[in-house]
């Protein structure tokens, strides 16, 4: 379609283009969009103010599209200085398996008077009836390109697995990923977070170091020959202070997965679980799941996890309603009260999260067993002295900004810092909790209703005493109200992570300027 001409009393528009490459197109880079963008623009006078790019960001959904999510918020807010966003067509808008969620966020731009232009489509976004009918017909063809695209994917997978090839995921304990080329010849061993750099290069697991070996081969003589627990195993491993492949201390989880696990007597397996396209995660049943047998060197025999395979299912068979009902109430006879760490603690019982399935909730399970719990008010002294090391560590970061000579205004109900009525600061204190499996998580509650320039995030250690570590958030970026960290995180988190607070007082810092002669 030709595009009408610029004349010299056309007003100039102000617009942003948004860009995104997804990691299955690759061929359609952020340059070439913005450059099909920028003639489109230049054609009718358009002056592009402002971009927002994903690169290598899939267009299933909105998670981790900081981009799209900041173009839209800018938009909502009204902090936008442009009045049209230029995309270069509805693929890049997003391949949503439902359609009517990329018209929604099309329908918030035009809410707030933006208009989307598309400018490699053969049709003009102006609200007729054919534009509307292309925009959908084109809506549903990108999201059915992704399942067409997840398909073939999943196939080739598959048949990978079949040839003895690794397809994802870490190697495990006892275990190493070695890289290998068309020929099967060994080339390296990856380490954790490396990739293969050449299409025709493969992956496959060979057995680890020998002191790993030998732990492994003592799990499974400990769970068959000695019957101990998974727990108790992971007792004896963390009293010798053996360390799992992340580092961390064993847990009954940790054990559960060396001995349920196929790959540590050679077998390839996959399709286990399924996470097609953004949905739901799932488990298969084993008929649904694709193995090859022999596929890597073994280092526990056939035999041993078969043993290990059937005392687990012996342990851990599936048990009625009357089942489950009947050990909690024995639980709860045993120790006069009931919670869910007691009931993942006692080996004799299923998780808590069986519970919550079987019964929608552990208070229904607990009423049905004649436990009634009184209110724990335990959380009050936690927050007592959380409140208390809060205080503490305001005063210390107000004490050192004084120090550097900066002027700090407190507002007492809110608690935001002004420094040197340059930047607002929020400073907030997350506790260490652990998880059932004796995993340390935090939880930080961003203030986004106060919007400080800086959010100040303190980690504690696990003694809820001292700090671990600080995170600095910038309001101007898009994070979620709750975040909720890990020891280890994702490098779009952990690049705010700073060991102390040296770059945050430089902000305050104050300078001597002399003055001229």
């Amino acid at each position: 379609m030709d595009k009408p001409p610029v004349t010299s009393l056309a007003r100039a528009l102000r617009a942003a283009q948004y860009v995104r490459m997804s990691t299955e197109h690759q061929r359609y880079s952020t340059e070439n969009q913005s450059e099909v963008i920028r003639r489109y623009a230049d054609s009718r006078g358009i002056e592009i103010v402002r971009t927002y790019a994903d690169d290598g960001k899939t267009g299933l959904n909105l998670e981790g599209r900081q981009g799209l999510r900041a173009l839209l918020r800018d938009i909502e807010t009204g902090q936008n200085d442009f009045d049209m966003v230029l995309v270069y067509d509805v693929s890049r808008w997003g391949r949503f398996q439902d359609a009517d969620e990329s018209a929604y966020y099309e329908f918030v731009c035009r809410r707030c008077n933006v208009k989307v232009h598309y400018c490699a489509e053969q049709f003009e976004n102006d609200g007729s009836m054919s534009a509307a009918v292309l925009k959908t017909v084109k809506r549903v063809m990108a999201g059915e390109y992704s399942r067409e695209l997840s398909v073939k994917v999943f196939h080739g997978q598959g048949h990978l697995i079949e040839l003895g090839f690794r397809q994802g995921g870490v190697a495990g304990y006892g275990l190493r990923r070695q890289l290998i080329d068309q020929d099967r010849s060994p080339k390296a061993l990856l380490a954790r977070g490396q990739r293969k750099s050449l299409q025709t290069d493969r992956v496959i697991l060979v057995p680890g170091p020998e002191d790993e070996i030998a732990i492994v081969k003592e799990i499974y003589n400990l769970f068959i020959k000695e019957n101990r627990t998974e727990q108790q195993i992971a007792d004896v491993l963390n009293g010798r202070k053996v360390r799992t492949d992340f580092d961390r201390e064993w847990t009954r989880g940790t054990i559960q997965q060396i001995l349920k696990n196929p790959k540590y007597i050679g077998a390839n397996v996959f399709n286990r679980t399924s996470f097609k396209l953004k949905q739901k995660r799932v488990r298969n049943p084993p008929e649904m799941w694709i193995r090859r047998n022999d596929a890597f060197t073994p280092i526990i025999s056939i035999e041993q996890f078969t043993a290990a395979s059937a005392l687990l299912e012996s342990r851990h068979r599936h048990l009625s309603d009357e089942e489950l009902l009947t050990r909690l109430r024995e639980l709860y006879e045993r120790e006069g009260t009931l919670s869910g760490i007691l009931i993942y603690e006692a080996e004799d019982m299923p998780s808590p999260a069986c519970y919550r399935s079987r019964f929608g909730g552990l208070m229904r399970a607990y009423g049905l067993v004649g436990y009634t719990p009184s209110r724990d008010f335990r959380y009050i002294e936690v927050n007592r002295q959380l409140r208390k090391r809060h205080r503490a560590i305001c005063h210390s970061v107000q004490q050192e900004l004084r120090s550097l000579g900066a002027r700090i205004e407190e507002d007492e109900s809110s608690g935001i810092l002004t420094v040197n009525r340059d930047f607002t600061a929020s400073i907030i204190v997350a506790r260490c909790r652990e998880s059932y499996t004796g995993s340390c998580r935090w939880l930080l509650r961003l203030e986004r209703s106060l919007n400080p320039d800086i959010t100040v995030g303190v980690r504690l250690l696990p003694d809820n005493e001292s700090i671990l570590d600080y995170y600095l958030f910038p309001t101007l970026d898009v994070l979620d109200r709750k975040l909720r960290l890990a020891p280890e995180n994702a490098a779009v988190l952990d690049v705010y992570r700073f060991e102390n607070l040296s770059f945050f007082f430089s902000l305050a810092r104050r300078t001597q300027v002399e003055e001229a002669a």
